[in-house]
């Protein structure tokens, strides 16, 4: 079992947005399975961050504009809004991929999380949400990459496996730069 600390370890919630989820412009295959976990874990935090794709509708990411991916986590749209279903108290909220000409996978790309974790004292991130292969694997590795500890939720997760094994490789890779995976059931309250 791994004990929460509620002065020094934080939930962070990647990107479950609507149009990550069944029925969004770029849905990640049940997506919407990583909610119930999440809202089951989130009154054990004191500390949680959300990271949201928050993109201009002429990102460099979209397809026609010579990325990879359909349009889609546009600034303001109801595709970029956090899932309704998501029970989260006191997020700090945290907006990346806010410019045109940049990519952003990780929640620490163009944004203040890293010194919002150090300030609030935040030594362990509990990572759950949106893909497992983009942006929680990106978040994770800048995560222990900035010396946090990481605890990946594996039943918090979903991936895209554009690729078919891309979300196991990334977990794989997630451990072998030194973060924990763990299931739910494994925190204890």
């Amino acid at each position: 079992m791994i004990k929460i600390n509620k002065t020094t370890d934080a939930l962070i919630i990647i990107d479950v947005q609507n149009d990550f989820c069944p029925g969004g412009a770029l849905a990640v295959p049940e997506g919407d399975k990583v909610i119930p976990v999440i809202n089951q874990l989130s009154p054990r935090f004191t500390y949680i961050f959300t990271t949201q794709d928050w993109h201009p509708a002429n990102h460099i990411s979209f397809k026609p504009y010579g990325g990879a991916w359909p349009p889609h986590c546009i600034a303001d749209t109801d595709g970029a809004a956090l899932h309704p279903q998501l029970r989260v108290k006191a997020a700090n909220n945290l907006l990346k991929g806010t410019k045109v000409n940049l990519e952003a996978y990780s929640g620490f790309q163009g944004t203040n999380l890293r010194r919002l974790l150090k300030k609030s004292e935040i030594t362990r991130l509990f990572a759950t949400g949106l893909a497992t292969d983009y942006c929680v694997r990106a978040t994770v590795l800048d995560a222990v990459a900035e010396h946090f500890d990481v605890v990946v939720i594996l039943d918090g997760v979903r991936g895209v496996d554009v690729s078919p094994g891309d979300s196991k490789k990334a977990l794989s890779e997630m451990k072998k730069a030194g973060a924990f995976l763990a299931k739910s059931k494994d925190i204890a309250p």
